[in-house]
């Protein structure tokens, strides 16, 4: 119960960032952005939604296991820092990657600190959700997949600000 639960909130939350980020996507094209990295974006679509899959998977094949409520705790803590982080880009955030010419990145919350924090969020979700339910094979090869895929993307957007 607590699997589907969790899933539930999992999915909706996804759902909701891509409402937020086709809603933001509307806004920074009407300010005249600019996108990059369209080759690599239907990839990391694809991952995480293979991520969803896997977990749902391998929770299935296991037989059903129980909730680790410290990570789950941890879980919290890690998605309150992706707030923190998507609220201080704003209208900025999206899931592809654009650019208002003359507009600089942004510098607050966490950005201050930080180069890429949105991706550092990014990359404890994808090792701590499956750890949630001791699902260790979906941690450790999507774990392994993002860095690759994050590679590539950190490498296009610093071009990007860069230029």
């Amino acid at each position: 119960m607590y699997f589907i639960i969790f899933m539930l909130f999992f999915i909706l939350q996804r759902l909701s960032e891509l409402y937020i980020a086709r809603k933001n996507e509307k806004w920074l094209l009407a300010n005249g952005a600019i996108q990059y990295g369209q080759s690599h974006y239907p990839f990391m679509i694809s991952l995480h939604t293979m991520f969803i899959v896997s977990l749902i998977v391998e929770y299935i094949l296991r037989g059903g296991t129980p909730i680790n409520w410290i990570i789950l705790g941890l879980f919290l803590v890690i998605l309150s820092f992706k707030f923190w982080a998507l609220s201080s880009l704003g209208k900025y955030w999206n899931t592809k990657i654009y650019r208002i010419p003359g507009v600089y990145p942004v510098k607050k919350g966490p950005y201050k600190f930080l180069k890429h924090p949105n991706y550092i969020e990014v990359i404890c979700e994808i090792a701590i959700i499956p750890l949630v339910f001791h699902l260790y094979y979906t941690a450790i090869i999507f774990t392994i997949l993002n860095a690759i895929m994050l590679t590539v993307r950190i490498r296009v957007e610093n071009k990007v600000w860069a230029a």
